[in-house]
């Protein structure tokens, strides 16, 4: 070894925003003239720098070489402790590199945004706005949540009350409001409130919103059946006070006119002189039911099979991810396609998306219980759900069914929509084995956001891959799938 060296000191400190410097000597132990480069490896090494970079120094001789490290005041810089490393390299023996080590600690600060969305929201007996918490610090954050408002016109259901963000991670937490009282009528009002991000020993960041409370029925409706009710009293208070005396005129006519009541000649029958009753005069009038039957029995005679037809109420067709798949599929032909859809409890069946892009709401904590995937051009797929097990004793889920299959075109199904199903910690998928491929990627709950995009392998004795982990705490809350 023809080097010796030193950092002065082994162990630094610095605030993540600031900078701090530390000394390296080195001594050329050997004996000729030899250069030394000088490289910062290690995590710390984008933010390193070494001045100057060489040193040409004769047998004997000592040189003097300055790191300053200037962390970013992000969540990257992690609070703690750090290692770091400077390689030398000498110019006429580079087998003879020397790595020395430092240790450089990093201080904690706290960084924490918090934003309502959306920050208004109208209803009449609730609204749903989502809190989203940013951790911008470099250390975990735990807080608690809380709404209030001034006059206690509001309630409030947060779930969760209390949550834990790592360092460059955000929460999304949803809040449900509800007025005490229901407005019947009037115009809307608006209830300013607060949500509260709580953390120990600092004061709690509040985040302004506004409910805006919508009365049961508007003014002008209101307005509307006032002045109805008052002309219908109106109405019926003129027809008592004048109500019309019928009576009839028969009489009178008979004696202006002079009639007098002739005997019956000798010829006349007694049938004759009858005067014809009501029912002579008076032509039946069918009723409406008789009317249709009539119409009915007429048109089946005179049409054939046009009397049998019935103005029937149907429904429209789900819009599933073979409806997708079968859309795309026409549009495109010569192209392999694959649409899906998931679904929560709390949405149901969300829309079918196809060749990619998101199913789900990454980062909501919501998770997903089924999937519905379709494809076109790889002659079908095969798949599987993996569940949450609650008499685990190992912390994993399990396979609670075989595996569905579904030919080109057609829906193939994993998990359940059960009320009481468990949540899908993820599921494992295939196409056509031997000739085609299907990659995909999960978005997982408390684990590592969207997994690595990982793709079926035709040919292996595997040939599928899986989406999700098999942990019972970090169950899929989002996929995206290609072929």
């Amino acid at each position: 070894m023809s080097l010796w060296t030193s950092l002065e000191p082994a162990s630094a400190t610095v605030d993540p925003g600031g900078s701090t410097s530390v000394r390296l000597r080195v001594r050329n132990t050997g004996d000729v003239v030899d250069e030394y480069r000088f490289e910062s490896v290690g995590p710390l090494a984008p933010w390193t720098v070494v001045e100057p970079p060489s040193l040409r120094l004769y047998p004997g001789t000592t040189g003097t070489v300055e790191l300053t490290f200037a962390p970013p005041r992000t969540p990257d810089a992690t609070a703690g402790p750090n290692p770091y490393a400077v390689r030398i390299t000498p110019t006429e023996h580079p087998e003879a590199t020397t790595v020395p080590e430092g240790n450089l600690t990093i201080t904690p600060f706290t960084e924490v945004r918090a934003e309502l969305v959306p920050p208004t929201v109208k209803g009449r007996f609730r609204g749903k706005p989502r809190l989203a918490v940013d951790n911008l610090g470099n250390t975990p954050l735990t807080a608690s949540l809380s709404g209030s408002d001034h006059g206690d016109h509001l309630s409030y259901d947060i779930h969760p009350g209390n949550v834990r963000i790592e360092p460059g991670r955000a929460a999304f937490v949803k809040t449900t409001l509800k007025p005490k009282q229901i407005a019947w009528f009037g115009s809307k009002e608006d209830r300013p409130y607060t949500l509260a991000v709580q953390r120990s020993g600092v004061p709690s960041l509040d985040v302004p919103g506004t409910y805006v409370q919508r009365s049961f029925l508007p003014r002008w409706l209101a307005a509307f059946l006032s002045v109805f009710l008052a002309l219908a009293i109106a109405l019926v208070m003129l027809w008592i006070a004048y109500k019309p005396q019928t009576r009839t005129a028969a009489t009178e006519l008979t004696q202006e006119a002079g009639l007098s009541t002739l005997a019956p000649s000798a010829s006349a029958s007694p049938e004759a002189l009858k005067a014809p009753s009501a029912e002579a005069v008076v032509p039946e009038v069918p009723t409406e039911t008789e009317s249709a039957d009539a119409a009915g029995a007429g048109a089946g005679a005179g049409g054939g099979d046009s009397g049998s037809s019935e103005q029937k109420e149907t429904k429209a067709p789900e819009d599933t991810a073979a409806t997708a798949v079968q859309q795309r599929a026409a549009d495109e032909p010569d192209k392999q396609h694959i649409c899906y859809r998931v679904y929560t409890p709390e949405e149901g069946w969300t829309d079918p998306v196809c060749d990619g892009q998101i199913a789900g709401t990454p980062g909501s904590g919501t998770a997903l219980m089924a999937a519905n995937i379709a494809v076109s051009g790889t002659n079908g797929t095969s798949g599987a759900a993996y569940v949450h097990d609650s008499a685990s004793t190992n912390g994993e889920g399990y396979w609670p069914d075989p595996w569905s299959n579904a030919a080109d075109g057609a829906d193939n199904y994993v998990g359940s929509t059960d009320a009481d199903a468990p949540k899908m910690l993820g599921f494992t998928i295939n196409v056509d084995a031997g000739k085609d491929t299907v990659c995909q990627s999960g978005y997982t709950h408390d684990a590592a956001g969207w997994l690595a995009l990982a793709c079926d392998k035709p040919g292996d004795a595997l040939d599928l891959t899986y989406a999700g982990t098999h942990d019972n705490e970090s169950w899929i809350e989002a996929v995206k799938l290609t072929v």
